[in-house]
């Protein structure tokens, strides 16, 4: 542990932190090619949140479980809220679908007729009224609305369309509930996505008012793209929302988070902590596919890893490092952050959870648990939850 360190304010930090999962996380996943289906997938919502209450359970940190509109519908979302309150865990963000419907094929609010744009909205509306049911903070928007070819819509138009949609859905907001508004480089569009930066995203939640802030997905970015740049200056600006976090080798990979670069996520946990984000008003969420390995423990790891680069960054000597920017020194700056990420925090955070009283590595006692060959044998028949393809 670096000399000065305030250890117990670290794991008093340590312990206030929260991964949101997403339910789509524990049901089949896949590429654009295929789908691979694994034995003891959910079924339903609710056993979704089954498998989410043993995430929660050996982590001590994922109390909350986002939700995915029509993915994860039901008759009773009140039903459902208590049905996760029962496990110990909460519903979280609610995420919109305006993307997997054939009327969405030119997009949706973004759509030049008035007809499907309405229906898109509908939706949007929709996924209020259940975040009233389900007593869901956060509206989560991502638009795959583009176009493929230069000339095949008025640009400036869909930016019409798209501000009038978010203006209305921004008003039937309650006075506790918010909307986080997504953007990605591309795909499925290439030519233009109508939401395609954090620039974009800004302008609209900008125009909006207090309860639209920006997610960070950190996938959704160009190779090279100084992501912790990004978070830093819209902390700054009071717009951070939350993250959606996941990885990325080529494009939007939704591989494990810090699986591919645990250095960027321990350089953004640090502007997040250096920029006054540690709070429940940064929402810290998984938005990953599990879609060869075993999800649930891959959402146990992909929780540690945030908390991991969490604990390296609470680690940086904030005055040491201050000192050596004032004087232009360089390398001694550097040094500073260095030390606190080639830090071994992993004995750090098991003390953390053996003071939570849970088993300080939690991957092996899921698999102790015996869990995964249970929901192997019980979930024989019926629909496995998954996207399709």
């Amino acid at each position: 542990m670096l000399s000065g360190t305030n250890v117990q304010a670290v794991k008093a930090d340590l312990r206030a932190q929260t991964v949101e999962t997403a339910s789509w996380a524990y049901a089949n996943s896949g590429t654009r090619f295929k789908v691979f289906a694994q034995r003891g997938v959910p079924r339903t919502p609710q056993e979704k949140l089954d498998d989410a209450a043993q995430v929660h359970r050996h982590t001590g940190a994922a109390p909350t479980v986002a939700l995915h509109i029509p993915w994860d519908r039901t008759d009773d979302y009140a039903a459902l809220a208590a049905y996760a309150g029962e496990r110990g865990l909460r519903l979280g963000a609610i995420n919109a679908n305006v993307f997997q419907d054939d009327d969405y094929r030119l997009g949706s609010v973004c759509h030049p007729e008035a007809g499907v744009r309405r229906k898109a909205l509908d939706h949007l509306l929709e996924c209020v009224d259940i975040m009233d049911a389900t007593g869901s903070r956060d509206l989560k928007l991502w638009f795959s609305d583009g176009t493929n070819y230069p000339g095949q819509d008025d640009i400036r138009a869909r930016q019409d369309r798209l501000c009038d949609a978010l203006a209305a859905v921004y008003e039937r907001l309650g006075d506790d509930q918010r909307m986080l508004v997504e953007y990605k480089l591309f795909e499925p569009a290439f030519y233009t996505m109508d939401v395609p930066d954090w620039g974009t995203a800004y302008a609209h939640c900008l125009r909006l008012g207090e309860k639209a802030q920006v997610v960070v997905d950190t996938g959704h970015h160009a190779p090279g793209t100084n992501i912790e740049f990004i978070v830093a200056l819209l902390l700054r600006e009071g717009k951070l929302g939350g993250f959606d976090f996941n990885s990325r080798f080529y494009a939007d990979d939704d591989l494990m988070v810090g699986a591919a670069d645990p250095f960027q996520l321990f350089r953004i946990m640090y502007e997040v902590i250096r920029g006054g984000g540690f709070t429940p008003g940064v929402a810290f969420m998984l938005d990953q596919c599990h879609n060869i390995e075993a999800k649930i423990p891959a959402i146990i790891r992909s929780v540690m890893n945030v908390q991991e680069a969490t604990a390296k960054a609470l680690l940086v000597d904030r005055a040491a490092l201050s000192a050596a920017q004032q004087t232009g020194d360089v390398l001694a700056a550097n040094a500073v952050l260095m030390d606190a990420y080639n830090t071994d925090v992993r004995p750090l955070l098991g003390e953390v959870r053996e003071e939570l009283g849970i088993d300080p590595d939690p991957v092996a006692a899921y698999h102790r648990s015996g869990w995964g060959q249970k929901i192997i044998d019980e979930r024989v028949g019926g629909t496995q939850a998954g996207w399709g393809a």
